[in-house]
């Protein structure tokens, strides 16, 4: 027993629930305007109110002639029923009840002529004019409620329609009531269709707009990902050198003074708290949310208050490296073959880099090795190789992340070449493959090979 009560209480809550929602949605004289068209702007909204004054004049003429109402009470029905289609351009609920009052005023004040048998054969409860103003405020009702409210608004029409022609009834009449319940059920079925298409549209734009930003949102985080790599590259580098530097310069003077070998070990402390630092900005720039600028948004690289590019160093720039990383103490010697010749920026500039990365990690893991860097022009792609022997001590530990190798073989898919980083005989070797495409054309560099003991 006390689960049936449980059931019937949970009945009786849901049914109150309801009450209150459509009592909200139907009781209420919230504005809704009708937007305009998006092709013909306010011309449908025109179009409305010259329907709503046809109904007015035809509703009229048919009261005052075949109904035999005085000018007062048609004058009221009609202009309630066309009114109610203009009021449904920006209240359509209100509107629903002005047009069902109107037409309940009408079907009492003509049953009296009915039932006195003044009139005969009139069309009732539903007047052919009230039939389409009311058709005309449950579309525009229905194009912009949910369809809850379009039930609601239909089953209200419905329950009048019944209770005029069933319990309460008339006499000497037409009867209307079936048929305009079913043209209201398709007015109300076409007003949520096209509702709905019009959400389903709408619905479209915004995700559509959506991708768009995640687009450029994934845009963005590519240029992130290529400025990380371009400042592990470039100041990583440096860094390291200045570092390897700052421990070797102590060993290149005869008894140095206590002094200088404090300066020179707070360089080489600045310089590896540097490349820490660096290296969590680095994270920071690979993670997912950028920091935004003065204006709320990320700068990017053409965005506000973006720093010019610099130049991109070029392969012509390789000796000042090569000489820049032997200052720091690696024995490097250099080898070019096959045909020099200028090359596209993207390969020159993914070589040089390359080249620049695998030097900074001989510098940083193979203290005492020496490298042998080798550039081969083919026809179709550069082949960049570096290779250093066997470590003469243990490496110092190193604070890096391991993007120096990600970065550069990034850099060789992204031309659609490749690279093999593994150990070679006791030390390492980086291959990479970056083709070129189709030959420069600029006149052939003379074969050059140098070596540096």
């Amino acid at each position: 027993m006390s689960r049936l009560n449980g059931v019937a209480d949970k009945g009786v809550e849901v049914v109150l629930r309801w009450l209150r929602v459509l009592r909200d949605d139907l009781l209420t004289v919230r504005a809704d305007p009708l937007p305009p068209s998006v092709w013909l702007r306010w011309v449908p909204h025109g179009f409305v109110c010259l329907i709503a004054f046809g109904i007015l004049l035809g509703d009229l003429d048919q009261l005052l002639g075949y109904g035999k109402l005085d000018q007062g009470h048609s004058a009221a029905v009609a202009a309630g029923q066309s009114g109610a289609a203009v009021l449904a351009l920006r209240r359509p609920v209100p509107a629903l009840w002005l047009s069902l009052v109107a037409t309940l005023t009408g079907a009492v004040l003509l049953r009296r002529m009915l039932m006195a048998g003044q009139v005969d054969g009139f069309p009732w409860p539903w007047t052919p004019w009230g039939i389409a103003a009311h058709l005309l405020v449950l579309l525009l009702l229905a194009l912009r409620v949910p369809t809850r409210v379009s039930v609601g608004a239909l089953v209200a029409t419905a329950l009048l329609t019944y209770v005029l022609q069933g319990p309460w009834g008339a006499w000497n009449h037409s009867p209307t009531g079936q048929t305009a319940v079913v043209l209201f059920t398709v007015a109300v079925v076409l007003g949520t269709a096209l509702r709905g298409r019009r959400e389903a549209r709408a619905e479209l734009v915004r995700q559509t707009t959506l991708t768009a930003e995640e687009r450029a949102r994934r845009t963005l985080l590519e240029e992130r990902g290529r400025i990380a790599r371009e400042l592990h590259d470039v100041v990583a580098h440096h860094m390291s050198v200045i570092s390897i530097q700052a421990q070797v310069a102590p060993h290149l003077v005869k008894d140095p003074p206590d002094e200088l070998r404090e300066n020179l070990a707070g360089i080489r402390q600045n310089a590896v708290e540097a490349l820490t630092e660096l290296r969590r900005v680095l994270d920071v720039l690979r993670s997912e949310h950028p920091a935004a600028g003065a204006d709320g948004r990320p700068d990017g690289p053409d965005g506000p208050g973006a720093v010019p590019h610099a130049p991109q160093p070029t392969l012509d720039r390789l000796r000042s490296l090569v000489e820049n990383t032997r200052a720091a103490g690696l024995t490097v010697t250099t080898e070019v073959t096959g045909e020099r010749r200028p090359l596209p920026p993207g390969v020159e500039l993914s070589a040089y880099r390359i080249v620049q990365e695998a030097l900074s990690n001989v510098l940083r893991h193979a203290p005492g090795a020496t490298a042998h860097v080798a550039l081969a022009y083919g026809p179709h792609e550069l082949r960049v190789e570096v290779v250093n022997t066997r470590p003469a001590r243990e490496a110092p530990p190193s604070p890096g992340a391991g993007h120096g190798l990600l970065g550069m073989r990034e850099r060789a898919a992204m031309l659609g070449g490749g690279l093999d980083a593994r150990p070679w005989a006791g030390g390492y070797k980086v291959s990479a493959r970056l083709p070129v495409g189709s030959r420069a054309a600029a006149g052939p560099a003379p074969h050059r090979k140098d070596a540096t003991a």
